[in-house]
């Protein structure tokens, strides 16, 4: 079966460096490839309308395809009309055309699966209104959260917990309630609240009237016969239950707790358990992400099969969504005895994992090309860039840089402003900075329209001799 015929389309600067890449990359892949080079230096410059204008019809060749530059703008559908074969884009940097094809790990079939359930605790809740409860507890859904835990403060009777928790419950939420106190208790569980936070030697004989499953916890952390004693109570009442030996924070006990974790786990192989994640979380000078990942696999190792978290703090602020993240990495990681890495990109956050360095030779090259005033940065080598058809411009500091350039034009400055900031970030955390496109901040990244279409950023005010 004969090879199917790929047309690239390029410009000038890029193209023996796409000409190395897909003739390598076919005899992989499996297809034959053909380059246009456009006539243009930049090909990240090529609208879809300007494309069509200057190739009215494809070489006299069978082409089954035609890739285009990621950055191409416009209706691409309408090169597909006027060619007569499917065009698509490509990835904005080639050297990303691996993967475009297929060739670099992909997530597998099975990849999502898990056996974690989240518990997500609203703290304080007798602090707040029935919409501001709901609010939450549909955020901490948003996010992954298979239960919503309503966590009372000691001290006194909520009155208002029943209602809290018919409302969520009339919201589709699976409610726990967290609290020491049997009135509270049998309150919650009366209005519809089916998991209790928790029990030990002191307040376990009142299980035996709330007729829902229990977290069982030793009376003290380091005590793990206590838990143990609880748990035969609950087993001899036919309580359901799951069992927590309480992580402890760093300074107080972390391995030792993780020990008793592990024990538990191979004393009763068969029974839930529970970890609460927050002792580590909030009580860490850290962005939590790391943690809750780290945290997951051990419970992916020892079979734990839920985890309490809360977002109080402000690093820890979408834990949530981390655990959501994480229980399905490690799940797959553990099952399949493949080290979690390649799998769960939405998990790197602060810094990439790798960026792209265009080099001094090159930009030198692509400065020379350039027809027009209109502004292209880059960010590498410690350096912040920018380039037109006159400058070569380069410094460390963002002021500096914006004042070589002398632009004048409000709205202009304003844009360059903005992406000098996002430029300078990369520089800072080590990521890869591409102009006019949002800066790679895993499942908290935010989509950035366009706002650079060849057209916005013409004709700034420009002072010429800072070449450098």
């Amino acid at each position: 079966m004969d090879k199917p015929t790929i047309l690239f389309l390029t410009g000038r600067l890029a193209e023996s460096s796409l000409r190395r890449q897909v003739e390598e990359l076919s005899e992989i892949a499996g297809f034959t490839p053909l380059i246009e080079v456009m006539p243009i230096s930049v090909a990240a410059l090529m609208p879809a309308d300007w494309i069509a204008r200057r190739l009215k019809t494809l070489p006299s060749v069978d082409i089954q395809k035609v890739i285009l530059p990621g950055h191409v703008r416009g209706d691409i559908q309408t090169l597909a009309d006027q060619w007569g074969v499917p065009v698509e884009l490509g990835p904005v940097d080639f050297r990303d055309l691996p993967q475009h094809f297929g060739l670099i790990r992909q997530k597998p079939a099975d990849f999502g699966r898990h056996n974690i359930e989240i518990l997500a605790e609203i703290n304080h809740a007798p602090r707040m209104s029935i919409p501001e409860i709901l609010g939450i507890a549909d955020r901490y859904r948003a996010s992954g959260a298979d239960r919503i835990d309503v966590g009372c403060d000691p001290g006194g009777v909520w009155a208002g917990l029943p209602d809290a928790i018919k409302a969520l419950i009339e919201a589709g939420h699976k409610v726990s309630v967290d609290s020491f106190s049997p009135v509270e208790v049998a309150a919650a569980t009366q209005a519809g609240a089916d998991l209790v936070l928790s029990v030990n030697s002191t307040n376990r004989h009142h299980a035996l009237d709330w007729g829902v499953e229990v977290v069982a916890i030793p009376d003290v952390p380091e005590d793990l016969q206590s838990l143990f004693e609880t748990r035969q109570f609950l087993l001899d009442h036919k309580i359901p239950y799951r069992l927590d030996p309480i992580l402890e924070p760093f300074g107080h006990g972390l391995m030792a707790s993780l020990e008793r974790y592990a024990q538990t786990r191979r004393q009763f192989p068969d029974d839930k358990i529970m970890m609460g994640v927050g002792n580590i979380t909030e009580l860490t000078d850290v962005d939590s992400a790391g943690i809750n990942t780290f945290l997951i696999g051990i419970c992916a190792e020892l079979d734990i099969q839920s985890i309490l978290t809360t977002e109080v703090i402000g690093w820890a602020r979408s834990s949530v969504r981390e655990i959501d993240l994480a229980r399905r990495l490690m799940h797959y990681a553990v099952q399949q005895k493949q080290v979690p890495k390649y799998l769960e990109p939405l998990l790197v956050m602060l810094r990439d994992p790798r960026t792209h360095q265009h080099g001094p030779e090159t930009l030198t090259q692509l400065q020379a090309t350039i027809r027009d005033p209109n502004w292209r940065l880059f960010a590498e080598n410690s350096q912040l860039i920018a380039l037109n058809n006159e400058n070569y411009l380069a410094d460390s500091d963002p002021f500096e840089l914006f004042e070589k350039m002398g632009v004048t034009d409000a709205s202009h400055a304003f844009y360059l402003g903005y992406e000098l900031a996002k430029a300078k970030t990369a520089l800072t955390l080590g990521k890869w900075y591409k102009q006019d496109q949002a800066l790679n901040w895993g499942f908290l990244t935010e989509p950035e329209r366009s706002h650079w279409d060849g057209e916005k950023t013409t004709k700034p005010k420009i002072k010429k001799g800072h070449k450098e």
